[in-house]
């Protein structure tokens, strides 16, 4: 029987691709759910015009068919949505950041650890980017050593004329390094194998806009790894997409880097990876590369497993994010 799906909140854009790619892998959804207004919901009807809404959530989380429930609620409120979930008996995926304070974190671990649900954060820059898992094929096959360092460049659009009010709401939002930071630690845990760095340095700016944080860096350092993170909100308009994520990873043995989006200079060509070890030196197209996560994550809610993510990687990717937001603020 194929799992069937559910949805609590759609306030972020996420939904589209987190909904869309378990959809592909066989997934059946009928029913959603969202608090009050929503700046996607005229696209999201549009996309899923067989999906019926409901008006109370409890509708969702009685219902004994759903095995699955997919939140991208206002940030803020994703945990406590996370928690009545998993105490209904659901497993959960969620739109990153999972949380947005420490204590929110916290009560997600007792109710995970009491329930035995799956609590999973879609970290979309590493699960859904084909050249993301082309660099997880390359590495775990030893192209280039052990990693040591990763170096995550996350640049977005501002795009303000569609921003809802929680954008511009650090209590709501959970502040930069809370929110697209969190994708870049996943990726450094990731990569390099890291269970218990420490935070050195971060920092989170206003430098054009009064209402937000647009700027914000993270350098973490492990037993034998460094990690340099950089995210912002400062994309020109000439770029042909909403930022150009980069991924460069220095093994032992070669270096890899990854050019998500876009491929500055040449005609628009996302998921593009670049490979130079002893004996080769040549890029990749990736645009054809499965994507694991979805998949494995189904495999794990049938069988019970962890072979998507680690349930310990995603509270730890979600604590060092919130641990490095704080840090900034102080």
């Amino acid at each position: 029987m194929p799992l069937h799906l559910a949805i609590l909140g759609i306030d972020h854009g996420h939904i589209f691709g987190m909904l869309q790619n378990l959809l592909a892998q066989g997934c059946t959804c009928t029913h959603w759910w969202t608090d009050g207004p929503a700046v996607t919901e005229a696209k999201f009807r549009q996309t899923f015009p067989q999906l019926t809404q409901v008006t109370d959530r409890r509708w969702i989380l009685d219902d004994p068919s759903v095995d699955l429930i997919l939140i991208a609620a206002i940030p803020a409120d994703r945990a406590a949505l996370a928690i009545e979930a998993m105490e209904a008996g659901k497993d959960v995926m969620t739109d990153k950041p999972g949380c947005t304070t420490l204590a929110q974190l916290a009560a997600l671990q007792d109710t995970q650890a009491q329930t035995k649900r799956i609590w999973t954060v879609n970290f979309s820059e590493r699960f859904q980017v084909p050249a993301v898992a082309q660099a997880e094929t390359l590495v775990a096959r030893g192209a280039i050593g052990q990693v040591v360092q990763t170096i995550n460049l996350a640049p977005h659009k501002q795009n303000l004329k569609t921003r809802p009010p929680w954008f511009f709401d650090p209590s709501r939002n959970g502040g930069i390094l809370t929110d697209i930071g969190s994708h870049q630690i996943d990726q450094y845990l990731h990569f390099t194998g890291d269970t218990d760095p420490q935070i050195t340095h971060s920092l989170a700016r206003k430098t054009t806009q009064s209402r937000f944080q647009d700027f914000g860096e993270v350098t973490l350092t492990g037993a034998n790894s460094h990690g340099y993170i950089r995210v912002d909100w400062l994309t020109p308009d000439g770029l042909p997409t909403w930022g150009d994520g980069r991924l460069f990873l220095l093994g032992t043995e070669g270096t890899i880097e990854v050019r998500k989006y876009t491929d500055i200079g040449q005609p628009h060509r996302p998921n593009q990876l670049y490979l130079v070890n002893g004996t080769e030196n040549r890029r990749i197209d990736c645009t054809d590369m499965p994507l694991p996560y979805f998949p494995r994550l189904i495999t794990d809610i049938r069988e019970r497993g962890e072979t998507a993510v680690p349930q310990a990687h995603t509270f730890r990717t979600m604590r060092l994010a919130l641990e490095a937001q704080a840090k900034a603020d102080a």
